[in-house]
């Protein structure tokens, strides 16, 4: 039998523009692709936080005491912020989407016009999530850590956190300074201390016969006919310690600990922290880079480069990197944030 004869055309199908598979251009294939390739490595992340969190679901965080500060708002608020983080991504999804379709109708003004609130929204959301950040690391109330590595935290006699800077002894003296050049040791140099320290905070309780300490353990007493978020998270309660047994466990302190840290963390459980910071920060980081992307679309618009094209096919195929990214915060918000 002869070979079979194939033509240059069916060797490279996209070369001649004319026989696109499945009725996608080269360009829009290969953005699925790469989505797919991260969607898979975004499922491992939380699958991973998943599998982590219920290791330590006795002494996990509960995310309504951790995400609870809303910007010029005193008082707890739990969620609100995030809430609020999300209705903006997803909002700038929505802009994104009304430009592809005004590209489509060949509209270079609204084009420029949605993709210009779709960069508004990225940064806001950049700004929002930093601001987060920014009060995740320095914390609020304050804890100790034991020798064993747990976390204590203080609260009054009803229940309510009380921070550390509500009751440490300031007039006792620290147990030592922070080694710095300034003060003419140049060889040797600390890491910066805490604002109190275990003295201070020991000297501190003893003379607030109201304080009590909250354990990192948590005990659920919820009910089926509760909402999810409540069942999962407002159902839980940490065990709090009368004044013997808190005083006989401030013993053991060994750390002030304010905020967090890749080391350790005021909330519970030092993987928190650490998923905290890596799964957000690796969503974060994609969005800085498709609102990178979305400014150099912008930029190409405004110059009527699609125009010359008669195509704004790179305007779709941004706004599908943007809603990927949008639909990755959503399951982050509902797997980290949420349950």
């Amino acid at each position: 039998m002869g070979a079979t004869a194939i033509s240059t055309k069916d060797q490279n199908v996209w070369a001649v523009g004319d026989n696109q598979p499945m009725n996608a251009s080269y360009g829009k294939m290969m953005m699925w692709f790469f989505i797919l390739s991260d969607a898979l490595t975004f499922t491992g992340f939380i699958a991973a936080y998943g599998f982590a969190r219920f290791k330590f679901i006795d002494t996990w965080p509960i995310a309504d005491e951790v995400y609870n500060h809303f910007p010029f708002l005193h008082g707890d608020h739990p969620m609100y912020f995030v809430a609020l983080m999300t209705f903006i991504l997803i909002g700038s999804s929505v802009t994104m989407v009304l430009a592809v379709d005004a590209g489509h109708e060949m509209k270079r003004k609204k084009v420029a016009i949605y993709m210009l609130l779709t960069i508004v929204g990225g940064l806001t959301f950049l700004g929002s999530q930093a601001w987060e950040w920014k009060n995740f690391i320095s914390g609020y109330y304050g804890a100790i850590e034991t020798k064993g590595g747990a976390i204590l935290q203080f609260v009054d006699e009803k229940g309510k956190r009380v921070g550390l800077d509500e009751f440490a002894a300031t007039d006792v003296a620290r147990d030592r300074e922070n080694y710095t050049s300034s003060k003419g040791i140049w060889f040797s140099e600390s890491k910066p201390l805490s604002t109190y320290s275990v003295a201070q905070i020991k000297a501190g309780f003893a003379k607030h016969p109201n304080l009590l300490i909250r354990t990192e353990i948590t005990h659920k007493d919820g009910n089926a006919s509760e909402g999810l978020h409540t069942s999962l998270n407002k159902a839980r309660h940490k065990e709090i310690l009368t004044r013997e047994a808190s005083i006989a466990k401030l013993n053991d302190a060994k750390y002030v600990v304010e905020g967090a840290s890749l080391i350790r963390n005021e909330y519970g459980h030092k993987a928190f922290g650490n998923y905290f910071f890596f799964i957000t920060g690796f969503h974060g980081f994609h969005v800085f880079t498709g609102v990178l992307i979305n400014i150099i679309i912008f930029l190409n618009v405004l110059l009527g480069t699609y125009e010359k094209r008669k195509s704004y096919e790179m305007v779709e195929k941004t706004g599908l990197y943007w809603h990927f990214v949008d639909l990755v915060w959503v399951f982050v918000f509902t797997f980290f944030y949420l349950v």
